[in-house]
């Protein structure tokens, strides 16, 4: 689990850094399943959610993998999800982005899913699983500390939320950190001005009574669903009639996720 000042950072800053958290032969064995799902999927990949210029994506990875199903419910992982939404909470979408080489169309600050906190509080969280090292020139993720207790959105605030903001801070990592963010916390990916690929895998979360972005029901197979652990089952909310209702009634491909 998180220790109390891993939660404290989390609670005032909005993120916590754990520094090589995936070993040499987890980070291995999530790099090569995204290798082939790239090879296999072709010009396809990541239209289940959606496709970027610049960028390389997948989405729907619960129904690709062991791997992927294991990711989603480490205790660390979920135990930082815990602290910032507090409520029962629920996968929301699983997806990698790999920002291309030479790419300079970095991201707006943003809060994920366009969220501001409500009456029962915060939200989204996103996790963000650096699968390459991430270092400032190769597309890292800066974030403002502190902005997800405004209750505003940067495009709601600032002139240009592509401009650099003047408190914000570039999360980099080695290969194997990852990041749990508060994903109301002002954020974005910047540009990739390296000749290499930088590769990130997104878990990102909310609040029960909220609608998942990609609706797990609808795109897990039944072989999948089939040999899903009810604990898992419960995550995805695959037997919750309440999601069913609130995810096939909104429009969840709305905002920015990475």
């Amino acid at each position: 689990m998180l220790s109390a000042a891993q939660k404290s950072q989390l609670d005032e800053l909005g993120y916590v850094v754990l520094e090589n958290y995936l070993d040499a032969s987890r980070l291995r064995e999530l790099n090569e399943r995204i290798d082939e799902l790239f090879a296999r999927e072709g010009e396809r990949a990541g239209s289940e959610f959606k496709q970027e210029p610049g960028a390389k994506r997948l989405a729907n990875l619960v129904d690709k993998g062991v791997p992927f199903e294991r990711a989603i419910a480490m205790p660390e992982i979920l135990d930082g999800t815990g602290t910032v939404i507090r409520e029962r909470f629920k996968l929301s979408s699983l997806n990698v982005r790999e920002t291309e080489p030479h790419s300079e169309d970095a991201q707006p600050l943003h809060a994920d899913m366009g969220a501001i906190p409500d009456d029962l509080g915060y939200w989204v969280s996103n996790t963000v699983w650096m699968l390459d090292e991430f270092t400032r020139d190769n597309g890292a993720i800066r974030a403002v500390p502190g902005t997800h207790k405004l209750g505003k959105l940067p495009q709601d605030v600032l002139s240009d939320p592509r401009a650099p903001h003047p408190e914000e801070a570039l999360i980099t990592g080695p290969a194997g950190t990852v990041v749990i963010m508060n994903a109301h916390c002002w954020h974005g990916g910047t540009a990739n001005r390296t000749s290499k690929p930088r590769r990130a895998m997104h878990s990102f979360y909310c609040r029960w009574d909220k609608p998942q972005q990609q609706w797990q029901k609808q795109l897990l197979r039944p072989e999948t669903q089939a040999r899903l652990s009810p604990a898992l089952r419960e995550l995805l909310a695959l037997d919750d009639p309440e999601n069913d209702r609130v995810t096939s009634s909104n429009t969840v491909r709305s905002g920015f996720l990475k």
